[in-house]
């Protein structure tokens, strides 16, 4: 077999100029129509949808690897390192402060140079610990020793793609960075072909899929010109994700031909945002619930209710858990949602040990 990296040329891509084309000009349209929608709402909303979009980022490019990161814990980290008013009451952990870190450098400062040191920065905040679960690792330089990678069916493994010898990866990473640091081609272009050149060289001991995505959401930015985020590109791989590796193992084990490849992200991408109107729209349907009930006369716990309600609340809401969670009475825990029910923002689902309680559509 074999593999990208091993082409003649390489890492002299082609593509189909006139089918690539189509997507970019589909893509721009929709960054275009979903920035120019948020901006008629005002800041405090945009910053919200912000929170959301890159809360959903960041927990899921996590999950794509297999880790499930505590989503309060990444949205209070988010919201205190970009400076947004979030009262969760949760303490991040050093981990999670971590990955964040990575992220919010990547968007908040897209038009600064990527270089090997800001990168090295980037894998350190993934693994602050130098290991990866029980492993050691060589964190924030590049690896030194081969890298597969494989799965396992039965007792056979199976090789899906080989990266190129470590002695290669500085060389290839030096070219890489100067190419995406370079004023070359489309941004958004650039985005796609990113992300695929950084699994091929793949130069890390571990990491290299959060990092891959890391440089996504800042040539995005880029490609946008801006910091705010409203939509999830990891959010929609993970839901495609079959599909994800699928595409990338047949580009990678081919010719440097990419054209399925950038057509693929660009349709990910515009599912991606076709997508952005559940996350925008719940803070949203959120900003107009409290335009409309600003003199409800609802305590500091009952709004704080309705807010992790619109904010997806995990599980079902009863009694028990507005007890344990704001420390109040059984009793106490009751009045609150009954006053909430009688003032028409709640309504009761179930019935017994089954009683809930959900947002009145």
């Amino acid at each position: 077999m074999k593999y990208i990296h091993e082409n003649d040329g390489y890492p002299n891509f082609t593509w189909d100029k006139d089918a690539v084309l189509d997507h970019l000009m589909r893509i721009s349209n929709l960054q275009g129509r979903l920035l120019g929608k948020m901006q008629q709402f005002g800041f405090g909303v945009q910053q919200e949808a912000m929170l959301n979009a890159m809360t959903e980022e960041i927990t899921k490019s996590s999950e794509i690897e297999g880790e499930i990161l505590n989503s309060e814990q990444v949205r209070s980290s988010l919201a205190r390192q970009l400076n947004i008013d979030w009262e969760v009451g949760v303490v991040s952990s050093h981990h999670i402060v971590g990955v964040v870190q990575a992220m919010v450098d990547a968007v908040n400062n897209y038009c600064d140079p990527l270089t090997d040191d800001r990168l090295f920065g980037w894998h350190a905040a993934l693994f602050p610990t130098g290991r990866s679960g029980m492993y050691k690792i060589n964190v924030g330089e590049y690896r030194h020793d081969e890298m597969r990678v494989v799965s396992e069916t039965g007792y056979r493994e199976i090789i899906h793609y080989e990266a190129p010898a470590p002695n290669k990866v500085p060389k290839q990473m030096k070219e890489f960075l100067r190419w995406l640091n370079g004023d070359n081609d489309n941004p958004l272009l650039k985005a796609a072909i990113a992300h695929l050149w950084f699994v091929i060289i793949h130069p890390f001991d571990d990491g290299n899929g959060r990092l891959t995505r890391t440089i996504t959401e800042m040539m995005l930015a880029r490609s946008e010109n801006t910091n705010l985020r409203f939509y999830s590109m990891s959010a929609q791989i993970q839901a495609e994700k079959k599909d994800y590796y699928a595409i990338l193992e047949r580009t990678t084990t081919g010719g440097l031909d990419i054209t399925n490849w950038l057509v693929w992200f660009m349709e990910c991408l515009g599912r991606a945002i076709d997508g952005s109107s559940e996350t925008v729209g719940s803070v949203l349907r959120k900003a107009e619930f409290w335009h409309k009930n600003a003199g409800s006369g609802l305590n500091e716990i009952q709004a704080e209710i309705v807010n992790r309600l619109f904010d997806g609340f995990v599980g079902n809401l009863t009694s028990g858990k507005v007890e344990r969670i704001f420390k109040v009475s059984q009793t106490t825990a009751f009045r609150l949602l009954t006053d909430l029910v009688d003032k028409g923002i709640l309504e009761v689902r179930g019935a017994g040990r089954s009683t809930h309680y959900v947002l009145k559509e």
